[in-house]
C-alpha cells in the first residue's frame, strides 16, 4: 500500500516475492525485562501463530529496533506486531513500521 500515491498493490499466490521479505524494522517497543536484550540470535513472530523463525536483532534508539532474517518471511506487515522469543521465553517485540 502507497498511501502517497492511494495506491494498492495486489498479488495473487502465498509464495509472490513481494509478499517475503528478509528484514523488518519496528518501532514503540515494549521489553517484559524493561530494556531491550542485547543484539544477537533470537526467535519471532511475525504472524499470529506461526511458526518461530531465527531472526538478527539490532537494538536501536528511542525504542525501536531491527530484524534481519536469514529465511524470508511472509507477509511481514507495517502495523502488525513483531515479537522476539528466547526459546520458550517472550522478550517483547514492537510495531512493524517498514519491511524489506
Amino acid at each position: 500500500k502507497d498511501i502517497a500515491k492511494n495506491t494498492l498493490w495486489v498479488v495473487q499466490g502465498h509464495d509472490h516475492p513481494w509478499l517475503q521479505s528478509l528484514a523488518l524494522d519496528a518501532d514503540d517497543a515494549s521489553w517484559v525485562a524493561g530494556s531491550a536484550p542485547p543484539g544477537g540470535t533470537y526467535g519471532s513472530k511475525t504472524r499470529y501463530r506461526q511458526a518461530d523463525a531465527p531472526c538478527a536483532l539490532a537494538p536501536r534508539a528511542n525504542g525501536a529496533f531491527h530484524l534481519d532474517f536469514p529465511q524470508p518471511q511472509w507477509a511481514v506487515t507495517p502495523g502488525q506486531s513483531a515479537v522476539l522469543y528466547d526459546g520458550e521465553v517472550c522478550l517483547g517485540g514492537g510495531v512493524i513500521s517498514t519491511r524489506d
